[in-house]
Order: structure tokens, then C-alpha cells, then sequence
């Protein structure tokens, strides 16, 4: 055998102030929810599983010895193509939606390339999965990203490293599945290619536009404002602080309310003309405009 066995310990949000999470998978514990399929020929023992052993320490991109996903080599037997795959369960996805995790290679130093593609299903629950060998792709036909298909040495980073890929090419919002698949050439105990590979810290979100997040969660009054302007929040959102600038981006007021769920800023001192009130809160950002008279 051309390459030894990592020892395992068999025991994936962004979280932007402008985004919704539409749904997140940390790897504490490897998902239930998730499938697993091994369609490389012939299939080997490797299987995606619970991270562990001292090629990925301390652990997990989020810490914990053992909190992330991983996948290796033994997918398939001798010389040959392995592919492997992690699917979620299905979740309404539009345009501009954006898929995150991290990943990173096993070891200090890459000896053997690995490959790992971001795939997705636009069909939800009625999704046909992969299951006639290593080529076949089921219903995963939108190539999201791979990560070093030219298969160097040197593309796949060491240390865990964050990947994203916005969602495009969909008519509306549409019930997908997302799938990781671990996709090499020449790879298993005796290729080329192919060593051991980690996701952690997976996430799927929405950015907000900042005025309709203002719109849905913050009530300003009254507008046109003359000297003292009322924020109210909608939804028992609490302000972290409030900036009122200029048509150049020039902060000229910042008010903290930390923990308020309605505060009043005093503009009588400033010119008359149009200014852009921003709001930062624990749940996202919001900016409108207003018109000091």
C-alpha cells in the first residue's frame, strides 16, 4: 500500500449584520439529517463521518477536537476515481442566497491532492441522488465551486480556509439540496492523488437590502424632522446605536442605545437638506433617509 491510514477518532454561520442564516451546521455532532453517498467504483470503506485524529489538530475551524466533517482516501480501493457525497436536506434558496463553509486538507504538509466540488439540486424532496457510480451526478447538475480540480499540490489549503458561492441562475425561489462531493482522479491507496479532507462551519444565508431590513424591523417619525426624530422599533428589536450622516458619508451624529427598543436623536443643530439615518442592531443593519427641515 502506497499510503498509510490517519488515525481517526470515529466518534458548517456566516453571521453578517446584513443577513438572514437560513440554516447552519456546526458539526458538533455529524447531522442526521444529512445523506451520505459513496458512489466511487469500486467503493472503499471511507465514508463522510465525524472528525477526529491528529491530522486536523486541535479540531474543528470553530474548535472542539472532534467538531467537524471529514472524508478520506479509502473511499475507493486501489488506483481509482472516488466520489463521495454529503447532501443536506432541502431548503428554499433564491438568487443572491449565499452558501459558506470552511475547509482544509489533513496534516502539515500536502503530499496528496484532494478535490472537493459544491454542488446543487434545484428539485427539494423530489431530488434524485447520485447512485449508478462515480460519474453520475443525480440531480446535482449546478457546479457551485471546487476546490482544486486541476488536482496540484497546492490549491488546497492546510489550515481552514472559508469558501463561498452565491446562488444564481434560479427563475424564484426554488427547494434545492446542497451537496458536498469529494471528487478525485486517481486517487485511493495506491493513486496519485487523494489524502483526507474537513468542512466545518457550513451556512446558508440571505443578505438584507439595508432599507427594507429598516423598513420590516424600525418605524422613524417624523419625517421630514425639523429637530427631534422618534425610532421605534416594529418587531422587539433592540438598537446597539444610531449614526445619522451625510450625503458623503460623513458620520455626524452616533447615538448608543444599547438594549432600547426605541430611542430620539436631536438634529435641530444641522442644516436643512437630506441625511441617511443608520440603525445597528443585534438581528442586522437598516439605513433610510431624512429630511431635515
Amino acid at each position: 500500500m502506497k499510503k498509510l491510514l490517519l488515525s481517526l477518532s470515529l466518534v458548517l454561520a456566516i453571521s453578517s449584520t446584513n443577513a438572514q442564516n437560513l440554516t447552519s451546521e456546526n458539526f458538533n455532532v455529524f447531522p442526521a439529517t444529512w445523506t451520505k453517498t459513496n458512489q466511487s467504483v469500486p467503493v472503499g470503506a471511507g465514508a463522510w463521518s465525524q472528525g477526529g485524529g491528529t491530522a486536523f489538530a486541535p479540531g474543528g475551524q470553530a474548535g472542539g477536537a472532534t467538531s467537524f466533517g471529514l472524508v478520506n482516501y479509502t473511499s475507493v480501493t486501489g488506483d481509482n476515481t472516488i466520489s463521495n457525497w454529503l447532501i443536506t436536506p432541502s431548503i428554499n434558496l433564491q438568487n443572491g442566497d449565499v452558501i459558506s463553509f470552511y475547509s482544509r486538507t489533513g496534516g502539515t504538509v500536502v503530499q496528496f491532492a484532494d478535490n472537493l466540488e459544491l454542488r446543487l439540486s434545484t428539485n427539494g424532496d423530489f431530488t434524485v441522488n447520485p447512485s449508478t457510480g462515480n460519474e453520475d451526478l443525480g440531480d446535482f447538475t449546478t457546479l457551485g465551486l471546487a476546490i482544486n480540480p486541476d488536482l496540484d499540490l497546492t490549491s488546497y489549503p492546510l489550515t481552514w480556509t472559508q469558501f463561498s458561492y452565491t446562488v444564481s441562475g434560479l427563475s424564484s425561489e426554488t427547494s434545492c439540496k446542497i451537496a458536498f462531493r469529494y471528487y478525485v482522479t486517481n486517487g485511493g491507496p495506491t493513486g496519485a492523488n487523494s489524502n483526507i479532507i474537513g468542512i466545518d462551519t457550513f451556512s446558508v444565508d440571505r443578505p438584507l437590502a439595508t432599507d427594507t431590513f429598516f423598513a420590516n424591523n424600525f418605524a422613524v417619525y417624523p419625517n421630514p424632522v425639523t429637530s427631534v426624530l422618534n425610532i421605534n422599533s416594529k418587531n422587539n428589536t433592540t438598537f446597539n446605536f444610531v449614526q445619522v450622516s451625510d450625503l458623503n458619508g460623513r458620520v455626524i451624529k452616533t447615538v448608543n442605545t444599547k438594549d432600547l427598543a426605541t430611542t430620539q436623536i436631536n438634529i435641530a443643530d444641522l442644516t436643512a437638506g437630506v441625511y441617511f439615518l443608520k440603525v445597528t442592531s443585534d438581528q442586522g443593519v437598516g439605513t433610510t433617509k431624512i429630511v431635515k427641515n
